[in-house]
């Protein structure tokens, strides 16, 4: 461990100590050599471009950033064929001095499969922490190429775009009396699994050497090493970017080949994608099966990938079609986007499975394992025409838990039942109720969440030119970001007053408080040391920066109250 970073970001000969890395500088560092890299590609200087990735992959802030990611996210206890994770404080030190380009090899990836909605399975490759930070590296050099390059109705894997704005431009290009009557519902088979290897390296702005090893790393399974001679694995830090990458152009070459134009004989041909689900909007049965589908073809082969013929469809609108988990479909000539009859399915599906299982579980502990599935799905859905949805929703779930409650007590009278398992609120008679210990042992009364009480909001979609890496974009998305903080704890009130109190801002690192971030709460005087657990004595701290503050026994200072602060919240 003999690395430690220079105000340029490079390396010193100084001993890496985890937790005494000064956090806000090394993002200085690297959002500083990401910006010079945008600039670079959008003049077409590649040179410029490859010199600037060097520099970023070479940083120790690079390659702090790249640990701090693969330690931080979901995957942090996943382990790769070396069955080794990185999860003291001098192992991720170790990591940084570690990720050295030179004499680099990765491993064989780890081979899993997940189960997919239609009975097959879906393999699943996961490298291990060593290779994982190195693609981490490589992304935080290519991803700012891949934003820049990117097709502006693009939002799978993209950052600050989401599922909602690829609904919304749904409903931008399709919700008009002029607007097309016919959708191809585009799906590439086996997308990360078949892209061409040559492609990749003759078409990706990175160090070829570099990504042909990992991508003919190979995969183990059952102890036996299997050759990858196509695709990027699923599970790889940097293969949606690599996807992306292989997909960008789509929209570009449809519309060199049908520029848009509202008039009357226009084509209405416009691409909205989510990462390898696409659709392509047309005038005519006829324009997007003899027409657009050829190109579409002609554009993936020499990609190396194909259209499925079991998914892709042409459709009319009045018939409607799923897209991302949602129903869009017109109505007398009015388009409605809802959810769709197979996920709400799902859904319920999972949220019965759950109460099946907990046949013995106390209410409070069932409730705290169904409200994040149903918060998570009413969230997802609550940008569109979800309301009836929603109600027969909880009709549904409302059955469910009878029965579970009838169940347990068949000798008792329903009026008994009713009056120990629901309760009211707010003018509901039938709100599902318990009760639960926290961390203090203290009991605290919990209720099941009402899908219908969650209002509809309209999203606001993403302008198309939005580059989260460019400057001249920095005020537009922090403002997005700001709204999204905002709406996700709306109704916590003391967390929205310390939220806005630092202005969303880590005090540590003075980056964003996200929800991708996530948050802790940290006591100014410590609760060992006699402080109280008052807005007045917390504040919100990245996991990391948290971390930081108690292992080295630093002090945080309150910022200035915000005024006004709780009466706009």
């Amino acid at each position: 461990m003999t690395a430690m970073a220079t105000c340029a970001g490079a390396f010193s000969h100084v001993e890496v100590n985890w937790p005494t890395i000064k956090w806000s500088k090394v993002y200085q560092n690297v959002r500083r050599l990401q910006a010079r890299i945008v600039k670079a590609t959008q003049a077409g200087r590649w040179g410029k471009v490859r010199a600037l990735q060097h520099l970023l992959v070479h940083s120790f802030s690079g390659k702090a950033l790249a640990v701090k990611r693969v330690t931080e996210n979901q995957g942090k206890k996943t382990s790769g064929v070396d069955r080794e994770v990185w999860d003291t404080p001098e192992k991720k030190s170790q990591a940084i001095d570690e990720l050295k380009q030179h004499a680099y090899k990765p491993l064989p990836l780890r081979r899993v499969y997940i189960p997919k909605d239609n009975g097959r399975r879906r393999p699943l490759s996961i490298p291990v922490m060593k290779d994982r930070a190195m693609q981490a590296l490589h992304l935080l050099a290519l991803d700012p190429v891949v934003e820049t390059t990117a097709d502006p109705n693009s939002y799978g894997f993209r950052k600050e775009r989401s599922t909602a704005d690829a609904m919304q431009q749904c409903f931008v290009v399709l919700s008009h009396r002029t607007s097309a009557q016919w959708i191809l519902e585009g799906d590439i088979k086996s997308c990360f699994d078949g892209i061409d290897h040559e492609w990749l390296l003759a078409n990706t702005p990175m160090d070829k050497k570099t990504l042909k090893k990992w991508l003919k790393a190979g995969f183990m399974e059952k102890n036996i090493l299997y050759p990858t001679e196509a695709g990027t694995p699923q599970g790889g830090v940097a293969s949606p970017a690599l996807m992306n990458l292989t997909l960008n152009g789509l929209e570009g070459m449809l519309r060199g080949k049908y520029p848009r134009n509202t008039g009357r004989g226009s084509a209405l041909v416009n691409v909205t994608r989510f990462a390898d689900d696409f659709i392509v909007t047309g005038r005519s049965r006829e324009l997007l099966e003899t027409k657009i589908k050829p190109l579409v073809e002609d554009f993936l082969q020499p990609r190396g990938l194909e259209l499925s013929q079991e998914k892709t469809k042409i459709t009319r609108i009045e018939d409607g079609f799923d897209f991302l988990g949602q129903n869009v479909r017109k109505y007398n000539g009015k388009l409605l986007i809802k959810p769709s009859r197979k996920n709400v399915k799902a859904f319920l599906g999972k949220v019965r499975e759950v109460i099946i299982t907990n046949r013995q579980a106390k209410a409070g502990n069932l409730i705290a394992q169904l409200n994040p599935i149903i918060r998570g799905w009413v969230g997802y859905h609550q940008h569109v025409m979800s309301k009836q949805t929603f109600v027969a929703v909880d009709h549904a779930i409302h059955q469910c838990l009878w029965r579970w409650a009838t169940r347990r007590h068949p000798h008792k009278p329903r009026t008994w039942i009713r009056s120990k398992y629901f309760t009211t609120h707010k003018g509901n008679n039938w709100v599902f109720y318990g009760t639960v210990a926290d961390k203090d042992g203290v009991t605290h009364k919990v209720q099941l969440m009402k899908a219908a009480g969650v209002p509809i909001k309209r999203h606001t979609k993403i302008k198309g030119a939005a580059n989260p890496y460019d400057p001249a974009w920095e005020a537009y998305i922090e403002r997005r970001l700001d709204v999204k903080m905002e709406t996700n704890i709306k109704g916590r009130r003391q967390l929205l007053y310390l939220w806005k109190q630092q202005h969303g801002l880590c005090p540590i690192c003075h980056e964003k408080i996200t929800a991708s971030t996530g948050w802790h709460s940290h006591h100014v005087i410590w609760r060992v040391n006699g402080g109280r657990d008052t807005a007045e004595n917390r504040m919100l701290l990245h996991p990391e920066c948290h971390r930081q503050v108690h292992s080295q026994g630093l002090t945080v200072v309150k910022p200035r109250p915000v005024k006004r602060a709780l009466g706009e919240a």
